[in-house]
Formats: structure tokens, C-alpha cells, sequence
């Protein structure tokens, strides 16, 4: 596949907003034995949008909380604020429209305890990847509760 190709797909991939919901869309791309490309767009579930843009929204807040424990040192306290401030309003750009799609097929508990999770894996990533900080025995313990915590919350419809 050219490169040209993997640009084309790339761009191909799409945030669309449609009467002010956000729409994600999947692209799919398949070749045919004359190599031409055909695409099809097919919505993703509420469920799968809201988990997508609250994996967006807490990357950006990973890195808004803790990003200045790697980098910018050499600023004073009052810059690193509003340079955190600066990649949180990206963060409110995914979790504002997560939780309203959201809302529509989770309850409030149920959405809270998915960003939450959500959380805890996007924080493990960041924290190898940019602290180099390795996950000791005793935290894995606590995801693990965390994680049946998790799973009481969604495999028990309460009334």
C-alpha cells in the first residue's frame, strides 16, 4: 500500500457532526483485484463512540495532570497551569459529547465507572510510556478490585 494511500485513509477517518451529536464513523478499506479502494462508512454504537472520545478526552487529561512531572521544568508554577488549562479545554472537547451519548444507553453511575476505568488504563500507558514507571504487584491487586467493582456495576441491572 503507498503512502499516499495510508494518507488518504488516514484523512478518510472522520469526526463528523450531524444536528450536533457527533457521529464517528469507521472506515473501511478493501481492495479488489483492479486495486481500487472502496470505502464504507458505517456508524459505531453509542456505547463505542462514548467509549472512543473518553479514551481521547483522558489521554489529554493524563497529560494535563501529570504531563508536568516529565516536562516543563524550567516554567514557573502560574505558566504550567494554564499550559495544563490549554490541553484540558481539549479534554471538555471529547467528554462533554462522551457523557451525553453516553447517558443515552449507560446511567449516570455506570458512566462515571467506565471514565473511571478508562482512566486507570490510559493512566498505566502514560505512566510506562512517558514516567517510566513500572506496575508494581500491589497495583495490579487494586485494579483487579477495581475491576470487579466494574464489572457489579454493569452485570447487575439494579431498578
Amino acid at each position: 500500500m503507498s503512502v499516499d494511500l495510508y494518507y488518504f485513509c488516514f484523512l478518510s477517518s472522520v469526526l463528523s457532526i450531524y444536528g450536533g451529536n457527533f457521529i464517528l464513523q469507521l472506515v473501511v478499506k478493501r481492495y479488489l483485484s483492479n486495486n481500487k479502494l472502496i470505502l464504507f462508512l458505517m456508524p459505531i454504537s453509542s456505547l463505542l463512540q462514548t467509549i472512543l472520545l473518553l479514551t481521547a478526552s483522558n489521554a489529554f487529561m493524563t497529560f494535563a495532570w501529570y504531563g508536568h512531572l516529565k516536562y516543563f521544568h524550567d516554567k514557573s508554577l502560574w505558566v504550567v497551569i494554564l499550559i495544563a488549562w490549554g490541553i484540558a479545554f481539549f479534554e471538555y472537547c471529547f467528554q462533554v459529547p462522551a457523557n451525553r451519548i453516553g447517558f443515552k444507553v449507560l446511567d449516570g453511575y455506570q458512566l462515571k465507572i467506565l471514565q473511571e476505568i478508562i482512566t486507570l488504563v490510559i493512566f498505566v500507558i502514560f505512566a510506562k510510556v512517558v514516567l517510566d514507571e513500572n506496575i508494581k504487584w500491589n497495583y495490579m491487586v487494586s485494579f483487579a478490585f477495581l475491576a470487579g467493582a466494574a464489572w457489579f456495576a454493569f452485570a447487575y441491572k439494579s431498578s
